[in-house]
């Protein structure tokens, strides 16, 4: 079985911040691209490899939206586990995992529209127990199931590891991977059946807590030093201290000019 996960969201840009609304205007809600691009990623491991497709969602019933938009698409099957909207994410990813025990490839999004955190992918590995692949930038599908996926992924500093993702993983994408194909009007006029799961409602505790994006506190800095405003604004826009310099113009060769641009970068301090 191949699973996808898709969030059901409002679309507007902080909509839940701008409205502090407690769920999606039905009229703007769907999925992030990301959650797309991760549909189209598990249809096209279907076409490849012939295996079931099935799309979960976790939220009330307006969020069957979602779902029957991806069964337009070409999902098999769609799975809704009912709970109110805004669950934690390591609770969302505990129920999901009850639904998903017995899938091989689990798509999603790397992150969704309200919180960004895209915490849930990484929880939902360590609940099934297998590995996981995140925020991938490209995906190399092999022509059966049994090969390794191969895949880019992005890391800090604008690097990147390639990675062969074998067995059983968690896998989630960027929008720009993949464009969601378009559903055919046959399967936007059918309505399907969606499966539905209900779970307790989670129990706030110290050991589950809302997951929300890392934001570093403010570092302060001590008043900057001057009797007049020239004077403090220098001391603001110093770098560290430095000597002030200025511009000069020289003529060297090309091997004296390469000795001179270095001396200058290691002075700098981009050199050691």
């Amino acid at each position: 079985m191949i699973a996808v996960c898709m969030k059901w969201v409002d679309q507007r840009a902080d909509a839940h911040v701008l409205l502090n609304e407690s769920m999606p205007d039905e009229r703007f809600a769907g999925v992030s691209a990301s959650d797309q691009a991760a549909l189209e990623w598990a249809l096209r491991c279907r076409d490849l490899w012939g295996a079931e497709v099935v799309a979960v969602t976790v939220g009330p019933a307006p969020a069957e939206s979602v779902l029957r938009d991806a069964m337009a698409a070409g999902a098999d099957r769609a799975v809704r586990v009912d709970t109110p909207f805004g669950a934690p994410s390591r609770f969302v990813a505990r129920v999901i995992a009850t639904v998903l025990a017995d899938a091989h490839t689990v798509w999603c999004g790397d992150s969704s529209l309200d919180r960004g955190t895209g915490s849930v992918p990484a929880f939902l590995a360590g609940e099934l127990g297998i590995a996981q692949a995140l925020g991938l930038v490209s995906i190399d599908l092999p022509a059966t199931g049994g090969e390794p996926i191969g895949v880019l992924r992005r890391l800090d500093g604008g690097r990147r590891e390639r990675l062969a993702v074998a067995g059983p993983a968690v896998i989630s994408v960027e929008g720009s991977t993949a464009m969601l194909r378009r559903a055919p009007l046959r399967g936007l006029l059918t309505k399907p059946s969606i499966d539905v799961v209900t779970v307790s409602t989670p129990v706030a505790s110290a050991h589950v807590q809302d997951a929300r994006p890392y934001r570093p506190r403010a570092r302060a800095f001590a008043a900057p030093i001057g009797t007049t405003a020239l004077e403090r604004i220098k001391a603001l826009t110093s770098a560290g201290g430095a000597p002030a310099t200025h511009g000069e113009s020289i003529s060297l060769d090309p091997p004296a000019a390469a000795d001179r641009i270095l001396a200058t970068l290691a002075e700098w301090g981009y050199l050691p």
